[in-house]
């Protein structure tokens, strides 16, 4: 005996999360993301001491364009980290928890992420 009128709970197919909740998930893979990424420090000053040509060949792999697209991925994800870890004090310090606050300080973290890594590579090209 089936129930077929009953509701069914809402989920991702039917239900469409709201800024905030992409938000809160972006922060918290980019913070992961970034995790991963700092191993790539150590790797960079072991290669620097081991000598010239394990440095060469990092330099290649890093200045080829799946490097290049790791370290802007890397810059991107630091600066959104940055800027919603900002965001995040405001919050513990009791302000901006309006929903209309809220989505406009999520919108401008977002947009600040990418000005700072548009000048972070536009002075690093230069």
């Amino acid at each position: 005996m089936s129930n077929d009128n009953r509701p069914l709970s809402p989920h991702l197919q039917v239900y469409r999360l709201p800024m905030l909740a992409w938000l809160s998930i972006l922060h918290r893979a980019t913070g992961v993301a970034l995790s991963i990424a700092i191993l790539l420090l150590p790797v960079v000053l072991l290669t620097a001491v081991s000598g010239g040509e394990a440095y060469d060949c990092l330099q290649q792999h890093l200045s080829a364009w799946y490097g290049q697209v790791v370290l802007f991925l890397i810059t991107l994800s630091l600066n959104y980290h940055l800027c919603n870890g900002i965001r995040h004090l405001f919050w513990d310090a009791g302000h901006g928890f309006e929903l209309k606050s809220a989505d406009r300080s999520g919108a401008i973290s977002v947009v600040a992420a990418l000005l700072l890594t548009a000048a972070a590579w536009a002075l690093a090209l230069a």
